[in-house]
């Protein structure tokens, strides 16, 4: 049964819901709750299990629970943010700010009370428990043939008797020892010319451009003497997460990697969302360009320091990202992608200067973004299929990349296609009671006694299992916070191995009676993971928004597979970061992909990262997507009748139709129960129910 402070609990929520009180939500973690006028953010924070660090007690000397607050109206959560609904700045605020620099828009989390509706940004500067970003780039090699090249040339010196310029006589020791017949320059470079050369003593080394075999070559840098050094940037710009590669155009070697959160979650955690915004706001649209080209900087930064290299070192860049990150990122208004028919302002390549795109890095640095397979399949699919190469090779291949909007790919060398999915943020720890994104203390691996329903976990930061000895001791202060995607997964997995919730996913009340791991709540029953504070619960909303989520990714691969002709797949390969953190055992019991040989799914990482990296390291790669993507037949889901028919049978534990034959040959799979409520005739199921039951459509928002 309920405990008696739990139903208080949820009655005081009912009660502050109806009474008005002002609405916070606090970003990346997508956390919100009704709080009385008054009320510290630090508190209103602690309360909903956001982590804000404060060491000092509250005394507003530490300086760690720094807040920004987001202006704006939020459509999706229903919220007008402004800064006056945030008490003004206090004494004890100036103090702190006499004392240690605080940025512009800070404020103390633990010194500012609410007084009306917020939306709250915890800084990830400012978050020792930051989210972990796993991106890093893999070990392959690519062979070199970049569009970036030094050239060092020996120039002859000025003579009286052949009047000609110091960069005339460049260009012809150019056209002497690399055989550029014509040469374009630069027009920054124009005053610096005569300089380079004396201070090289006629010696200097040029940075040449040629992204394709008809371009004209390009001087776009110039250094005295040799330079024996040039960098290139790979960037995989994440509606979540951005992951930046700092890359040797000489020998190809990763220098560094480093990865960041996307700050424009703040403006709303997934894609839709942040379309609304632009909708909403007049200055959406550049506020979200604004915050990503400077993340972006930032991690420019970060890998030169990394890579022990200055940034005009860095020479080009290349970029990848959905649809609405591409277009944001580029400073082109997305609304027209927030609605059928889904339209991009550009498909194509983009070749830009670094200039164009504010990067501060070499004056002469060229940028190269992949291009876009349609309105919700970018260039960060294309890139996978550029890293992967399905259509290199005759193996049926399907490619998922799993995030807020999944990606799918499927085929081989005879015919690509491609679709995508509204997921939503659920598999990313959104909308779930305990859910969190991966970061320390984040539980990512579950398992469940099938006699006992005793759980034992695993958490981001900590080796040991909660069973083994010395796991308090290893966890330390950090304690558990959450549970990440890779651990709902799991765990909603491991409850149906464990019959603990029936194939169509509906807990089963019954075994609250001798099971204390199940436990009623209001009209329904939730599972108890962890019973110490913080109590986490998986609660049959969580079971049910996963299954929203799965049955989306899975329709739309099924249709994809109708398209191909296909009832199988060959092989199967998760990309993305949190693909790379997914059981596939676990992935195919839950449902989210077809039935497939389980050695022959597996995850490749940053498959996005490690395309962006081919092309910026062989122009020939560029060409090759380009083709490719002019070939990939795109499916728009929403446009396709089954989509619904596959959509309602995918949400069945792992389906309703599909058997699963190879599967269940490793995994012992529940025998289906005769009783078990189906989608249409569970006398409980509410008319509300059946309308939420469906996947998260494109229309216009």
């Amino acid at each position: 049964m309920q405990d008696r402070s739990e139903h208080e609990e949820g009655l005081r929520h009912a009660a502050t819901a109806m009474s008005g009180d002002p609405l916070v939500l606090f970003m990346p973690s997508g956390k919100r709750g009704r709080f009385p006028k008054g009320t510290t953010v630090l508190d209103a924070a602690r309360q909903l299990g956001v982590y804000v660090e404060s060491v000092c007690g509250g005394r507003a000397t530490c300086g760690r629970c720094q807040i920004e607050v987001q202006e704006g109206h939020f459509a999706k959560h229903k919220i007008s943010s402004l800064k006056d609904h945030i008490s003004p700045v206090g004494a004890r605020e100036k103090r702190y700010a006499q004392k240690r620099t605080m940025l512009p828009g800070r404020r103390l989390s633990c010194s500012t009370t609410i007084e009306g509706d917020l939306v709250i940004d915890v800084p990830q500067d400012a978050v020792i428990n930051a989210q972990v970003v796993r991106k890093d780039a893999d070990t392959r090699l690519i062979e070199r043939q970049p569009a970036m090249n030094l050239c060092y040339v020996e120039v002859e010196e000025p003579d009286m008797h052949r009047p000609l310029g110091d960069l005339d006589r460049l260009k012809a020791a150019l056209q002497k020892d690399w055989g550029f017949d014509r040469i374009e320059v630069d027009a920054h470079l124009l005053p610096q010319v005569q300089g380079i050369l004396r201070a090289g003593q006629w010696t200097a080394t040029a940075a040449i451009h040629q992204d394709e075999e008809d371009d004209i070559p390009r001087l776009v840098a110039l250094w005295p003497r040799l330079k024996n050094e040039a960098c290139g940037l790979a960037c995989d710009i994440g509606s979540t997460t951005i992951a930046m590669h700092l890359v040797s155009l000489l020998s190809g070697r990763v220098m560094a990697s480093a990865g960041a959160s996307n700050p424009q979650i703040r403006f709303g955690e997934d894609l839709m969302s942040r379309v609304s915004y632009v909708m909403m706001n007049p200055d959406g649209r550049e506020a979200m360009t604004r915050a990503v080209r400077l993340e972006i900087s930032k991690l420019v930064q970060k890998v030169a320091d990394i890579g022990g290299v200055e940034r005009h070192d860095i020479l080009d860049a290349v970029f990848v990202a959905n649809p609405i990150m591409h277009h944001l990122f580029l400073g082109i208004d997305p609304t027209e992608l927030g609605g059928a028919p889904f339209a991009l302002a550009v498909s194509g390549a983009v070749k830009l200067g670094a200039g164009d795109l504010e990067l501060d890095i070499n004056p002469g640095a060229r940028t190269y973004l992949l291009p876009c397979i349609a309105g919700h399949v970018g260039a960060d699919a294309a890139a996978v299929a550029l890293a992967e190469g399905p259509h290199r090779q005759d193996e049926m291949m399907l490619i998922v990349d799993v995030g807020t909007n999944a990606e799918i790919l499927l085929g081989n060398r005879a015919r690509l296609v491609a679709a995508s999915s509204p997921t939503g943020p659920a598999f990313e720890g959104a909308e779930i009671s305990s859910g969190q994104r991966a970061a320390p203390g984040a539980i990512e691996r579950v398992r469940i006694d099938r006699e006992t329903f005793e759980p034992r976990y695993r958490v981001i930061g900590c080796e040991k299992w909660s069973d083994e000895p010395g796991f308090a001791e290893a966890m330390g202060d950090n304690g558990v916070t959450g549970i990440c995607g890779s651990g709902i997964i799991e765990v909603i997995a491991e409850m149906y191995l464990s019959g603990i919730i029936s194939e169509d996913g509906v807990v089963n009340g019954a075994l609250a009676q001798s099971h204390p791991r199940i436990v009623a709540e209001g009209r329904t029953f939730s599972y108890v993971l962890k019973e110490s504070h913080p109590r986490l619960t998986v609660t049959q909303a969580d079971v049910r928004a996963i299954q929203l989520a799965k049955a989306a990714l899975y329709a739309g691969t099924r249709l994809l597979m109708e398209k191909q002709g296909v009832t199988t797949v060959d092989t199967i390969r998760f990309a993305g970061a949190f693909g790379s953190f997914i059981d596939p055992k676990y992935a195919m019991v839950l449902g989210l992909i077809p039935d497939c040989d389980l050695e022959n799914v597996s995850a490749v990482g940053n498959a996005a990262g490690t395309g962006a990296r081919m092309a910026l390291l062989n122009r020939g790669y560029r060409r090759e997507i380009e083709d490719t993507v002019r070939r990939i037949e795109k499916i728009e889901t929403a446009l396709e009748a089954k989509f619904q028919e596959h959509f309602i049978h995918a949400m069945a534990l792992p389906n309703k139709v599909d058997p699963f034959t190879r599967l269940s040959q490793r995994v012992k799979l529940p025998a289906r129960s005769s009783h078990a409520a189906s989608t249409d005739d569970n006398p409980h199921r509410t008319r509300r129910r059946r309308r939420e039951d469906r996947p998260a459509g494109r229309g216009r928002v």
